[in-house]
């Protein structure tokens, strides 16, 4: 058995086509993975790399400890199972079970063990006989998966094998298909565009959309916490309505404007997560609701849907309607008011009628009418909040904070400002107290919602704070935005810095070769031996291409090293040191170690090392490795 690693993988074709943009995942030994979207998302042709049926343009595939992307498919110990069947139709279904092993040259007596096996587990025994035409299509699905079992492999690759099936029998495999990885105990990853397939077969799930990774999780998860609507509406039968609303709170509550003019009441708290700009009134939202989380209301209370269609499926029924009484002429047209509901107490319904409805507050989704994120993340982007500057002094979160130099020389000669503060820049210290109303573990962290005047700031915190207690804390001004109106005056520093550079190699002998990134003008070796990837995406051309060299600045020493740079500015921000230099004729930003002094104009080098380097194309903006 085996676990599968995919690291940064790329597939780009002659004509700059992306088909599979910056794939990561790590597969457990006996995970069941599911890779699910539309046609043309990518999720085959990534298959298809795995099987190394499709050349890695960038990227790392391990098998186990192995790197496979340079290995024969034979040699990679998986089976893959196509959506053709793909059996050979003048051979028998013993023969074409056995095929492979005995290409292998297995003794017959093993094969025969081997092939009988997996017949027994396949129950179709009584077929082996017959030749492919002479069964039906399930039946044929069968001996394709059987004709992988009795390789034993490390991993089974399956690519939409049900979707030449009817639905009764589609429903069959997937059951008998779940229940031959359970026995097996080995690690299947399976393609499909089919969600029902993925949510009831997974355990986990990759959704993809035009080349991109949209959300790897467990079923359950990508159902009730979708990243992005994209996700929301491609998971979920019925798929979940969406409607553009407006926000506006009122003190405890949140008025949710619908497209027919109509209101629905909401409670703040449980939309305390959304970013306060969006709970003025202007913004337009995305509002997501699956139709099992609408409520039917037995009183004329809550929302009006006039009823257009019913489907009676008997132990459920699906409402098709529009908000609002209005009657109207039918049109395919979508207007943005129509509305699916799934009831499951089979109320009386017919078409014309006038339903009321609510909705499970709890069940909402929330979207970003640009990006399509959803805006209710388990830890929020950021907290906004008001603050004023005086002098030095910056009021804020009930308390004053003496700006370090840095961020002072960004916000002087303001007063009234806007602050994006991240969960994460708030960090145990001294300088400021708010009470925690409620702590909620998220991954090894807690998260904890402090009571400031009507609203809440979140803090991600490695110790587990108490509700009532007063936690004391500093802000960390390297990761806040600050806005005066809409202009930004502060920005929040990313983790990585980049530099362009050449890629040279070096004959030690006719045998060995040495390959180095050159960075500012220096020779870093590359010792993870990334040298031989870079040649076979490029080819030759790469000793003459310049590459785009990206290392996260806490990995870079400053003060040693024979990378030369210029100080152009330091910028102290209090917890933290930067300084703003110069290589070449391109500028980056580094941490100043403790006790390390220097000056404006000053000559200094650092050092990177080669295995903490990522090598990117800049061309067409992709990640080698």
């Amino acid at each position: 058995m085996a676990e599968l690693k995919l690291n940064h993988i790329y597939k780009v074709y002659d004509n700059g086509h992306k088909a599979v943009n910056d794939f990561c995942i790590d597969i457990k030994d006996k995970e069941f993975i599911v890779f699910v979207g539309p046609s043309g998302c990518g999720k085959s042709t990534t298959l298809r790399m795995i099987a190394g049926l499709e050349k890695i343009t960038a990227g790392d595939l391990f098998i186990g400890d192995t790197l496979v992307n340079d290995m024969e498919p034979k040699d990679r110990d998986i089976a893959m199972v196509f959506q053709n069947y793909a059996l050979y139709p003048h051979m028998t279904v013993y023969d074409n079970m056995a095929f492979g092993l005995r290409n292998r040259r297995i003794p017959e007596d093993v094969i025969k063990e081997k092939v009988l096996k997996a017949a027994n587990t396949l129950d179709i025994t009584d077929y082996l006989s017959k030749k492919p035409k002479e069964m039906s299509g399930g039946q044929r699905q069968r001996v394709a998966l059987g004709r992988a079992i009795v390789r034993e492999p490390k991993v089974f690759l399956l690519d939409e094998p049900l979707s030449n099936l009817d639905a009764k029998l589609r429903a069959q495999m997937r059951t008998e298909i779940t229940k031959l990885h359970k026995e097996l105990q080995t690690t299947f990853i399976y393609v499909t565009h089919d969600q029902v397939e993925a949510m009831t077969m997974g355990t986990r799930i990759v959704v993809m959309k035009a080349g991109y990774v949209q959300q790897i999780d467990t079923p359950m998860n990508l159902y009730d916490k979708p990243y992005n609507q994209f996700v929301a509406g491609f998971i979920g039968t019925p798929q979940m309505n969406f409607f553009d609303v407006k926000l506006q709170r009122k003190g405890d509550k949140v008025n949710m404007l619908m497209p027919d003019e109509s209101t629905v009441v909401l409670n703040y708290d449980s939309f305390a997560k959304v970013h306060g700009s969006y709970l003025d009134g202007e913004k337009d939202v995305i509002f997501g609701i699956r139709p099992d989380h609408i409520i039917l209301s037995e009183k004329d209370t809550g929302l009006k849907v006039r009823v257009t269609a019913v489907e009676h499926l008997g132990n459920e029924s699906i409402i098709y309607g529009n908000l609002g009484e209005e009657k109207k002429d039918f049109t395919m047209k979508d207007e943005g008011k129509s509305i699916i509901i799934k009831d499951t107490n089979n109320t009386k319904v017919e078409v014309d009628d006038v339903v009321f409805i609510g909705f499970k507050e709890d069940k909402i989704h929330l979207f970003d009418k640009s990006t399509q994120v959803t805006l209710i993340l388990d830890v929020p982007a950021s907290n906004y909040v008001k603050a004023e500057l005086d002098g030095d002094t910056l009021s804020v979160l009930n308390g004053k904070v003496k700006l370090p130099a840095a961020v002072l020389a960004k916000l002087e000669g303001h007063k009234d400002l806007a602050l994006e503060i991240a969960p994460s820049a708030i960090v145990k210290g001294n300088s400021l107290k708010l009470k925690v109303k409620r702590v909620e573990q998220v991954d090894d962290k807690y998260l904890a919602h402090l009571v400031y005047e009507d609203h809440y700031v979140f803090a991600l915190v490695d110790e587990k704070v108490k509700e009532g207690d007063t936690y004391a804390f500093d802000v960390e001004f390297d990761k806040v935005k600050a806005f005066d109106g809409e202009e930004e005056l502060l920005a929040p520093i990313g983790e990585n810095e980049h530099l362009d550079g050449k890629f040279v190699k070096k004959d030690i002998n006719r045998k060995e070769v040495e390959f180095y990134y050159v960075i500012g003008g220096t020779q870093i070796s590359d010792t993870l031996g990334n040298g031989f990837k870079i040649n076979s995406v490029d080819g030759n051309e790469c000793y003459s291409k310049t590459y785009k060299y990206v290392f996260n600045r806490d990995k870079v020493v400053v003060g040693q090293g024979e990378i030369k740079a210029t100080a152009l500015e330091l910028l102290d921000y209090g917890h933290v040191k930067y300084v703003k230099a110069k290589v070449g004729e391109e500028e980056l930003l580094l941490v100043v170690p403790e006790g390390l002094e220097l000056s404006n104009g000053q000559e200094f080098s650092f050092d990177v090392k080669g295995k903490d380097v990522e090598v990117w194309d800049k061309k067409n903006d992709f990640r080698i490795c």
